[in-house]
């Protein structure tokens, strides 16, 4: 899928009866040396550069780079820093392939420097609260995606704590949405993210998982982030390289409740989970035609 088609899969997405046969896979590419999964595997181009390609071949529908490490506890970097990160490796990857490119950042400079370089997708854990974000979103064309995280990376762990989570993260996505709307960015090229594991307990990311229906309430594509989240190795006992299986049952649930973007690691194996939950789907949409 490349940019165009992804922003027309934006756009077009809730025309469509049947969500589940459009769910898309986003593969992760950390370009960083502390990022909590995969940190200092892929900060250098070349291995970068084939770790995606890699992605691609397994049947990643979007890659998303980020340049600037989110894990709880994390410190931020320079913008210099996150540009000479990010810039070379999209541009690489422009060349090498038509694959929609997905920009995870905060900072509106590399947002623009990104776009320009070729990526398709703003991907911004504050939902383009920075300053100048906005305007910049709005400059450009592209889709963008809009998370909630209570507090920072550097405190969203302390102790988050909400009322109704699922009523509270709804209620600032609305709030974003109307900001972008009204800066000039077209309600059609949102995607909204709840934020599993940004300022939440492990309850507030069952609930959110088990909700997830909810958030379409924004009539808008959801995407989910839960590869080898700190929740599954807590439920499960288990180590960041030992939580696929639980990943993929959180993706499973979520895709039952509409997920349009699944966020992963491990895209071969979140690809065989949505082939499969797509043809049984298929299959349950075909019988009731035939009986109708």
């Amino acid at each position: 899928m490349n940019n165009q088609q992804f922003k027309f899969w934006c756009e077009n997405y809730f025309t469509s009866e049947n969500r589940v046969s459009q769910a898309l896979v986003m593969g992760i590419v950390n370009v960083t040396p502390d990022s909590f999964s995969d940190g200092g595997q892929y900060n250098e181009l070349p291995k970068a550069l084939a770790h995606a390609l890699r992605l691609v071949d397994e049947g990643a529908d979007i890659i998303d780079v980020g340049g600037e490490s989110v894990r709880p506890g994390a410190m931020p970097v320079s913008e210099q820093e996150e540009l000479d990160r990010v810039i070379p490796f999209i541009e690489r990857l422009r060349q090498e392939s038509d694959i929609c490119i997905s920009i995870d950042t905060t900072k509106p400079a590399v947002m623009k420097e990104a776009i320009n370089a070729g990526a398709g997708l703003i991907n911004d854990i504050s939902a383009l609260q920075e300053d100048k974000a906005l305007s910049v979103a709005a400059s450009t064309d592209c889709a963008i995606c809009l998370m909630h995280m209570q507090g920072t990376p550097n405190t969203m762990q302390d102790n988050p704590h909400y009322g109704d989570v699922i009523d509270e993260i709804n209620e600032f996505l609305k709030q974003r949405i109307e900001a972008c709307v009204a800066a000039g960015i077209k309600r059609e090229r949102l995607i909204v993210d709840p934020g599993f594991g940004f300022g939440k307990k492990v309850e507030h990311n069952l609930q959110l998982t088990n909700q997830l229906s909810r958030f379409s309430i924004h009539q808008r594509p959801i995407l989910l982030g839960v590869s080898r989240k700190t929740t599954i190795g807590k439920v499960l006992n288990k180590n960041i390289d030992e939580r696929l299986i639980g990943g993929l049952v959180l993706t499973t649930i979520a895709m039952e409740q509409g997920l349009g973007i699944i966020r992963t690691h491990d895209v071969a194996d979140t690809k065989q989970v949505v082939t499969m939950m797509q043809a049984v789907n298929k299959s349950w949409s075909d019988t009731n035609k035939m009986g109708a």
